[in-house]
């Protein structure tokens, strides 16, 4: 299975990438992977890179290595977001995420081809593929029923209707399951139930294959997802997460990809006190995947009152 490089060692380039291009008549190009911050591409502010390889140990890309500085930008650019894709219909954000699994589908092969060069079976990636856009598909056919099954009318001793509705929370930062075989549906499993209710996310990618992350990115460009939905920072969690557990203008953390129990505690302790949301670490399997739990977990509970006519 292809991994990151780790901070003090990285891959080192091969002649692979040049010996196709030469066969084509050209110099190889190296593909540098960026960062995906409100709608847009830029290199990490710090212009760090790490090099990537293939399952078999050969350069495969140049990944951007975001700074914590990236991280405030991304929050930055939810934040700037959150309201007016909160204010959008539950049926118009069921039909960006309808769509985000039409583009996700178009581009099968690509994806399967990305899976298979960072170690998958061929078997494997295309349930991967599959699996996660069917995730896209379960959530965007949610969009408009979650808040009927969550929501309630309270029966009061007053002459007054009493009703609780489901609110997005707001901006929430999100660690990608860092699990082989979850490369693309990891991602499906934590960012669509978490923008389905309205909020905004900022998803630090998995380092065991951050390609597959910034691949998806370039599905979401192009899926009618307004810029700063969701945002995507490639790095290491170690450096990113603490920041964004910090930070005052995030509303929740899911540490789903923490593996790391110390981190995982730090984390929480640190979200504890600014009064963040937090969600513990847990191991991902197909049961996790299209639970309204999911949804849930980040969303708040507004009680409406309303006097009764005579």
């Amino acid at each position: 299975m292809a991994t990151a490089p780790t901070k003090k060692t990285a891959a080192k380039p091969t002649t692979k990438a040049a010996t196709k291009s030469a066969a084509a008549g050209r110099l190889g190009v190296p593909k540098t992977y960026k960062l995906y911050l409100g709608g847009k591409f830029p290199r990490s502010e710090s212009g760090r890179s790490f090099a990537f390889a293939d399952a078999n140990g050969e350069f495969l890309a140049n990944v951007s290595q975001a700074s914590r500085k990236d991280a405030r930008d991304s929050v930055q650019a939810a934040r700037k977001a959150q309201g007016g894709w909160a204010k959008a219909t539950a049926y118009n954000r069921g039909q960006v995420l309808y769509r985000i699994a039409e583009v996700l589908d178009g581009r099968r092969d690509q994806f399967v081809a990305e899976l298979v060069a960072t170690g998958s079976t061929a078997r494997a990636a295309e349930a991967e593929v599959e699996a996660a856009i069917a995730t896209w598909i379960f959530h965007a056919g949610f969009a408009d029923k979650y808040s009927q099954v969550i929501g309630s009318t309270n029966p009061v001793a007053a002459p007054y209707f009493n009703f609780s509705l489901p609110e997005a929370t707001g901006v929430v930062a999100l660690v990608a399951p860092q699990q082989a075989g979850w490369s693309l549906r990891g991602i499906a499993a934590v960012v669509a139930p978490a923008i389905v209710s309205g909020n905004t996310v900022v998803l630090v990618a998995s380092e065991l294959n951050p390609l597959t992350a910034i691949s998806f990115a370039e599905v979401l460009a192009t899926s009618d997802v307004p810029g700063g939905v969701v945002n995507i920072l490639t790095g290491f969690v170690e450096e990113l997460a603490p920041g964004l557990a910090a930070h005052m203008d995030v509303n929740a953390i899911d540490l789903a990809g923490v593996e790391d129990t110390t981190l995982a505690r730090d984390l929480e302790a640190t979200g504890a006190e600014n009064l963040k949301r937090v969600t513990r670490p847990r191991t991902f399997a197909p049961r996790h995947v299209g639970e309204l739990n999911e949804i849930v977990r980040f969303t708040e509970l507004k009680t409406v009152w309303h006097p009764i006519g005579v």
